[in-house]
């Protein structure tokens, strides 16, 4: 029920997302276009939207959280083609030179090739993602392959439906039929004289007359970007594969040293939930001793369905709803951790605070795989690793594979005793297992149960684990009952350890997770390695891979590092095939090696935006950030583009370099302005989801960053190149 609820909800929040983004971008083009141009714009979003969700349904896709995001973060890229295409239509109407149908045409005429272009560099940008590889590959697709298909369509949209819209009801306000022109150049178009465009244009010829200035504009970008790319070693700004997300419940883990009974973990588990249960967030706690908690993903890939035995437990924990709390569920159970482990230390009970994970979960947060020779030696180095892992501020929850030795009894049966008393060893041996284990003896008949409840008999727990307990269990014969001690020696020895294997390779596990000020894996990593390094000569560390040989002892880092590891990876790999297509592309629409290089110069100032923001607001750089920095690629582009293509449409039409520089950044401020405008609505709905926050502040702040610097640096550099 509670799982039924919590997806319910998250739906509909993310439904009601899809409706703000798409009113903010009408709202936007209302104030700075007009009523009937925001109507054709917003009359393409939901026709995009809707040829993007029977694509969903062809490729099998259900709509889900991840389903339903990758629509938000397409409603702010989208827009673009409508915006541009019904700008510049408005743009023609409004000079009054020709008809409504002439001016419309021309319009789209003059901002088609650089749209289609422009839309093909998004998609070149955004569909590489789709071949991230592991877990994460199918958990990310959904977003690369739904703002692809939504850019296509929303192409065809822009040059189908939009014009027929502006003819309709942009030209009523806009210009009177019968006025027609029948020169199709506007070569002396007057510039924009706002506030806002005299002060761009003094500042834009200034630059073009100075070179020593524009040699400073170009140097002041360059510090910029290297000061923004200095917060993440200067851990200003964090890296982490996915931010904690916001639950609704977490569990806690207990495990008590061999040996314990079942009585006393039942207790450690109920005083847990006591300290826990006092807390206002919390709406009720569930314990579970000697068998594991219901469990979930997390659960699965942890083993804990696996977890059964008197030294166990489990206690749920199920906090109020989202909007009762004022605190993330992350937050709760870091200001629960310190009374939940004072209760496990005055029982000598070790512990995890389990959080369901926001994405692909692991078997633990920091994971050291040892491997080496033979056992003994691996024992020895994952106990100096375990050690390291405990002395590190920030590693809690400290764990290994190795089982703590203990006894276990042993019952010998005496071949002669057991004929002479008429039974034999099976029948003595299930004697045994149903009073320690306990047997189905029969069906109770309940009317008020649905179904028959099973009758089980067993011993007590607390006479049930002693040596003498089993001597004088009684066992049933044809004779007579008789003690087990007449029939079995029975005898007290060291239990058999586990050994847990990995590619058929003995390996032991030293697991950790992270609570301290860096709550990323990765840094823990750093502050381990000095003493990583110290435990031998011979002792090796590795950062990643499988290992082949075990001649000699190393420890391989696993975890969500690994996951880590393989995601950035593959984004870095998907980021540089972003970076050729987009250059393959530009090369073969304008004919040109050197235009490419001054549309793509703008692509790393995203960082000048994207990394200040999160270092301001402490956000982690995560996996969907690098997702919005790839993506900002493409719309940077598009815009670079629009520039580009005015100037060289300005030269054919009889117009200076100069001249031509300055009116393309006037012109084409405004839809570029727009077009940003919109994809930093996009990205505001997404920055209250706590796994989505980096998409959407990497929207929001590239965006709005990287568009004033490229109206600055795409018409020097053309300029400068050009002159």
């Amino acid at each position: 029920m509670r799982l039924r609820e919590s997806a319910t909800e998250k739906s509909q929040e993310l439904l009601f997302h899809i409706l703000i983004a798409t009113l903010g971008v009408a709202v936007l083009v209302w104030f700075t276009l007009g009523w009937r141009e925001a109507i054709v714009v917003l009359v393409a979003v939901p026709v995009t939207l809707a040829l993007t969700l029977m694509v969903y349904r062809l490729y099998g896709y259900t709509l889900n959280r991840i389903t339903l995001f990758a629509l938000v973060f397409a409603i702010g890229i989208l827009v673009d083609d409508a915006i541009v295409v019904v700008e510049n239509i408005a743009r023609h109407l409004g000079f009054g030179r020709r008809s409504s149908d002439d001016a419309a045409t021309l319009a789209v005429d003059e901002v088609g090739n650089p749209t289609i272009l422009a839309t093909f560099t998004v998609i070149a940008a955004i569909l590489p993602m789709a071949f991230v590889s592991g877990l994460m590959g199918p958990y990310m697709r959904p977003i690369p392959v739904g703002a692809s298909v939504a850019m296509l369509f929303s192409l065809a949209v822009a040059f189908i439906v939009t014009p027929y819209l502006a003819i309709r009801l942009v030209k009523a306000h806009k210009t009177q039929e019968g006025t027609a022109n029948p020169d199709p150049e506007v070569s002396d178009e007057p510039l924009p004289t706002g506030r806002l465009a005299t002060w761009y244009r003094r500042v834009i010829e200034e630059l073009l007359h100075n070179r020593q200035k524009r040699l400073l504009t170009y140097g002041g970008m360059v510090v910029l970007l290297i000061l923004s790319v200095l917060l993440i070693p200067t851990k200003l700004v964090t890296v982490k594969m996915l931010p904690f997300d916001n639950k609704s419940e977490f569990q806690v883990i207990v495990d008590m040293p061999e040996g314990t009974s079942l009585e006393r973990t039942a207790e450690v588990a109920q005083a847990i939930a006591l300290t826990v249960a006092r807390d206002e967030s919390v709406s009720d706690v569930q314990t579970y001793a000697g068998t594991a908690a219901p469990f979930n993903f997390n659960g699965l890939v942890r083993h804990y369905f696996l977890r059964t035995g008197p030294t166990v437990a489990d206690v749920q924990v199920n906090l109020l709803p989202k909007h009762e709390r004022s605190e993330q569920s992350h937050e709760i159970a870091l200001r629960l951790r310190p009374h939940i482990e004072s209760v496990a230390h005055e029982y000598s009970a070790s512990l995890k605070v389990a959080e369901i994970p926001p994405g692909p979960p692991v078997y633990s947060t920091l994971v050291a795989e040892i491997y080496g020779p033979d056992y003994e030696s691996q024992i020895e180095a994952a106990r100096k690793v375990r050690d390291i892992f405990i002395s590190t501020d920030g590693v809690v929850d400290v764990d290994w594979s190795v089982t703590a030795p203990h006894a276990e009894l042993h019952a010998a049966v005496r071949q002669a005793e057991a004929t002479r008393a008429g039974t034999n060893p099976e029948e003595i041996a299930q004697t045994i297992a149903a009073s320690m284990g306990g047997a189905t003896v029969g069906l109770l008949h309940d009317d008020e149960s649905v179904e028959p409840v099973a009758i089980r008999v067993q011993l007590a727990d607390s006479t049930a684990g002693s040596l003498g307990d089993l001597s004088s269990l009684p066992i049933s014969t044809p004779r007579g009952a008789r003690q087990l001690s007449t029939l079995a020696t029975i005898d007290s020895g060291p239990a058999a350890t586990t050994i847990f294997r990995k590619n058929l390779k003995p390996v032991v596990y030293v697991t950790g997770d992270v609570a301290g000020s860096l709550e990323s894996p990765a840094y823990a990593m750093l502050d381990m390695g000095a003493g990583l390094r110290n435990i031998g000569s011979e002792f090796d560390v590795r950062w990643a891979g499988d290992p082949t040989l075990t001649e000699e002892t190393f420890m391989v880092w696993d975890g969500e590092w690994d996951i880590t590891l393989d995601v950035f990876r593959d984004l870095g790999i998907a980021f540089a095939a972003v970076l050729v297509l987009i250059y393959v592309l530009v090369v073969a629409w304008f004919q040109s090696f050197t235009i490419p290089f001054i549309i793509m110069a703008p692509i790393p100032l995203t960082l000048v935006g994207i990394l200040p923001a999160h270092a301001v607001t402490g956000a982690f750089f995560t996996a969907t950030s690098m997702i919005g920095m790839i993506a900002l690629a493409g719309i940077i582009v598009r815009n670079s583009i629009l520039l580009v293509d005015f100037i060289k449409l300005g030269l054919e039409r009889g117009q200076s370099l100069h001249d031509a520089v300055v009116a393309s950044g006037l012109i084409r401020s405004r839809p570029i302005i727009l077009t940003a405008a919109a994809v930093a609505i996009g990205g505001f709905v997404m920055v209250r989801d706590p796994i989505f926050q980096g998409l959407g502040m990497a929207l929001i702040s590239g965006a709005i960053v990287s568009t004033a610097l490229t109206l600055v640096a795409i018409p020097l550099l053309y300029y400068e190149i050009n002159r």
